[in-house]
């Protein structure tokens, strides 16, 4: 199988993020594997999605520092690949981490993406879907169960009187945004205009329902074609907690520890699962407190790295196993399997 990773930038990834250890457990399986930066995508003359890519070097290499260092070499190969040479593009790239001058890139994987469908590679996550859910806004599609009482707003004084509503206590954060950035947890009046207007100058703010669950952290679960990623009775989830900060992302300090995932876990997984089949995501992110999901990434659901280490399995290797099954399918039906279809075939 021949495999490209679109990521933001190559030079700014690490060796704890999950497509890094994604892209070298493909390399493991002894796949040919590409890893491109967003801006390093480009149309062809012959109608072909094109890129300049860096080839991963098969070598067996100790730990993912090791091979990471290999990626930002100098020395490494790169090379002029189109659509023809892939038979999968797994879009890696966060449009979240793309503002001011950048803001060409939070679309650029998508559209591209788009090409190379339409050029037979299947493409993962669906680029279409990913499009129109590339904000938080896609999250509102889900049934109100799932959900914490929202709005989407602009409107200061609009937002107040929610605010008002639920008892002084809610979650404020941009419409468009991911890793724990600019989310604050407003309980004093004094700061709720402050915060309106730093968040404003992104676009659209969330007003969200506090959940007093929130002090426990939220647990990450992977979710793989619609269904919760799981291996030997081994769930790829993690609890993420940070005694200090209302947000549990890791790279803002959270601590990863192992999850319980209990039958209300499993019940609003269930329930989100047919949306993300429907609409072709084949790896979701999924995070929930107490009785609520409070998000969805779809981008690049991260923590697998994580997951991996509490859990003694390797669930990477798992969703590259899953891909090799979908491409198998795709040629024995000449590629007349339809991409959204196919990205969540779980057979």
């Amino acid at each position: 199988m021949k495999i490209g990773f679109v990521v933001n930038q190559i030079e700014t990834e690490t060796a704890g993020y999950s497509t890094t250890m994604l892209s070298s457990a493909a390399l493991r399986r002894e796949h040919e594997v590409y890893i491109i930066s967003v801006g390093q995508l480009c149309y062809l003359e012959d109608g072909k999605m094109g890129a300049i890519a860096v080839k991963a070097p098969k070598t067996k290499f100790r730990n993912l520092d090791k091979y990471i260092e290999a990626i930002h070499s100098p020395e490494i190969e790169r090379i002029h690949i189109s659509s023809d040479d892939l038979d999968v593009l797994f879009l890696r790239s966060n449009p979240c981490e793309e503002f001011g001058e950048r803001a060409w890139a939070q679309t650029a994987g998508m559209v591209f993406g788009q090409i190379a469908l339409a050029n037979g590679v299947l493409v993962v996550n669906d680029p279409y879907a990913l499009m129109s859910s590339f904000n938080k806004m896609y999250f509102q599609h889900f049934p109100e169960t799932v959900r914490p009482r929202t709005i989407i707003s602009r409107d200061a004084e609009e937002i107040k009187e929610f605010y008002k509503k639920e008892k002084r206590k809610v979650v404020l954060k941009p419409l468009q945004g991911s890793g724990g950035k600019d989310v604050f947890l407003v309980d004093n009046d004094k700061n709720l205009n402050q915060i309106v207007e730093t968040i404003n100058r992104y676009g659209f703010v969330i007003a969200q329902q506090y959940l007093p669950a929130a002090k426990n952290g939220d647990i990450r679960v992977i979710m793989m074609n619609g269904k919760i990623l799981e291996i030997k009775g081994k769930v790829a989830a993690v609890n993420r907690k940070n005694d200090n900060d209302i947000r549990s992302n890791l790279h803002t300090g959270g601590e990863a520890i192992h999850a319980e995932i209990t039958d209300e876990v499993r019940m609003l997984c269930d329930i989100v699962g047919p949306k993300l089949v429907q609409d072709g995501m084949f790896l979701a992110g999924i995070d929930i407190v107490g009785d609520k999901i409070m998000e969805l990434n779809l981008d690049s659901p991260g923590a697998i790295n994580a997951m991996n280490r509490l859990e003694g399995v390797d669930f990477g290797a798992e969703i590259i196993r899953a891909l090799e099954r979908k491409v198998e399918y795709q040629k024995q039906y000449d590629g007349k399997l339809p991409n959204a279809f196919l990205a969540t075939l779980n057979l």
